[in-house]
């Protein structure tokens, strides 16, 4: 709500930069936004970040559920890769999070598949 009480509209890009921050909150690494909605028609925007171990990709999935749901955000549609949690990916439909270890990460460099595509500044005091 804003300050008049009337209830404030949240942005597929603002719940896809409250990920990052979580994400980042757990240290995942490298974390970037993807616009990729011009390309594709089954999302707006990838986050993709990564954790050293698999303990640590855990805990940025868990982290980034947790806070949106603080938040009061989107629940995941289906999240696929919690069995051994080396690439998760949580679809919350209009945006993905990608969480990968570092290993996948480097394997399918999805920053590189999707050079093409604009990137979106999530940090506090980023520009535009």
């Amino acid at each position: 709500m804003d300050e008049s009480g009337a209830p404030v509209e949240v942005s597929l890009v603002d719940w896809a930069r409250a990920a990052a921050r979580a994400a980042d909150d757990k240290l995942g690494r490298d974390t970037v936004v993807i616009d990729v909605g011009d390309v594709l028609s089954v999302t707006d925007f990838f986050v993709v970040t990564s954790g050293n171990t698999t303990r640590q990709v855990r805990a940025i999935v868990d982290e980034v559920e947790e806070q949106l749901t603080i938040l009061d955000g989107p629940k995941p549609v289906r999240v696929e890769g919690k069995d051994d949690h080396r690439w998760v990916l949580m679809d919350f439909g209009g945006f993905v999070v990608h969480v990968l270890d570092e290993e996948s990460r480097r394997f399918y460099d999805l920053e590189r598949l999707w050079a093409d595509c604009p990137r979106v500044p999530w940090q506090e005091g980023a520009p535009a």
